[in-house]
């Protein structure tokens, strides 16, 4: 069965590299530095002009992946800018190739040429490289990065974190009486840090941590933890499973060997960090359903796919969303008429922004905060149970 489940997500790892790089549990590829407190950073601007815009793309990647990830990027940006009411954005895209010192030339470039703002690039140690040329210049970086360890002074990160959907799940957890959370993670370093964010966000949200027990991230390894999973929750009498494993991974063995040892979703709930409805074949296994997830917010994520596809013929990228979600917010910050528009203060604005991932706002340590929705498998389907909050005075924040 391992074989069988591993071929097929062995398919699903060559069609999404980049958002493997990128997605949750990826999050330490990056230059393992942490981020500085926020400065009052940012250029002045003439919002009676076209404002310059740089975006860092992985576009020259060795990588096909990176080149429909850098392509996709750059058209979900330039479908904001359409949007975007009474602002005009002179977007300027600089190829990194997907490596670090490429985009750090590339943000230099970009200053020189006159950027207000840099947007992008999509890899964490990227972000950092790229972020020391703009610093020096007083220009603030929008990446699309979901690493917290390279945000900090003028680095700000879109991407979805750990810490968002630790915290989201475990609210919904705790709201639906399943607060007694058993943490299983494979032993690596991303991993570790997911299962940290878990252990955080039950201290966080009322939540009690039943216990944590790892796996070597093998398939002997996941078979050898079984036993020490289901000892786990029945020793502990948890009610709740949060998995940090996601389907490129061992979540589907896990999925498969815990119901055939008496452990099965929803007594106790399994709950996954990763998205468990990704590949799309996932959603057929038994052991998934009824599990829970995060998800960007579901009614606006299918507005925005189905209008990328009708624009550009085809499907965006599962990223693209986080460069409409950039120029959006650059557009509502000049839209204001404010010169200082994007300072640190104008990027951190309480307020926040609206996407078409849903709502969002910086937080000054240059991490971010998601309204995300809660879903859930049922009969191959994936089905929205908690949706996203609209406003960050909302239920879910």
């Amino acid at each position: 069965m391992f074989a069988r489940l591993r071929a097929t997500c062995k398919s699903f790892k060559a069609a999404t590299k980049a958002i493997v790089a990128f997605a949750a549990l990826s999050a330490l590829a990056a230059c393992n530095t942490t981020g500085m407190p926020m400065s009052n950073n940012g250029p002045r601007i003439d919002t009676s002009k076209p404002v310059p815009v740089a975006l860092l793309v992985p576009y020259e990647s060795e990588s096909s992946s990176d080149i429909e990830l850098a392509r996709s990027l750059e058209n979900a940006a330039r479908l904001a800018m359409a949007d975007l009411d009474g602002v005009t954005i002179d977007l300027r895209v600089y190829p990194t190739g997907g490596q670090a010192e490429r985009a750090s030339a590339a943000a230099s470039q970009a200053v020189a040429a006159g950027a207000k703002i840099i947007l992008g690039p999509v890899y964490g140690g990227s972000a950092k490289l790229a972020g020391i040329p703009a610093a020096n210049a007083g220009i603030n970086v929008v990446s699309f990065s979901n690493n917290p360890d390279v945000a900090g002074g003028n680095v700000f990160i879109l991407g979805n974190t750990f810490r968002n959907t630790a915290d989201r799940l475990t609210r919904y957890a705790v709201s639906q009486g399943k607060s007694n959370i058993l943490v299983v993670n494979g032993e690596s370093a991303a991993e570790s840090a997911g299962a940290a964010a878990i252990v955080a966000a039950a201290s966080r949200n009322g939540a009690r941590v039943a216990g944590q027990t790892s796996f070597e991230l093998s398939q002997m390894g996941v078979t050898q933890g079984i036993p020490q999973i289901t000892s786990a929750v029945r020793s502990t009498g948890a009610d709740a499973i949060f998995f940090t494993s996601g389907n490129d991974g061992a979540m589907p063995l896990l999925a498969q060997l815990l119901p055939e040892n008496g452990v099965s979703s929803p007594n106790p709930q399994f709950i996954g960090l990763q998205r468990l409805n990704v590949p799309a074949s996932a959603l057929t296994l038994p052991g998934l359903q009824g599990s829970w997830f995060a998800t960007p917010d579901v009614a606006l994520t299918q507005t925005f796919v189905s209008r990328y596809s009708s624009t550009y013929g085809g499907p965006p990228h599962s990223l693209a969303g986080l460069a409409y979600d950039g120029i959006a917010a650059i557009g509502a910050l000049v839209k204001s008429g404010d010169k200082n528009a994007l300072t640190t203060q104008g990027l951190t604005r309480q307020s926040g922004f609206a996407g078409v991932n849903g709502v969002f706002r910086f937080r000054t340590d240059g991490t971010n905060e998601r309204g995300l929705s809660v879903a859930t498998i049922q009969n191959n389907q994936v089905i929205e149970i908690d949706p996203a909050p609209r406003a960050f005075s909302g239920i879910g924040f």
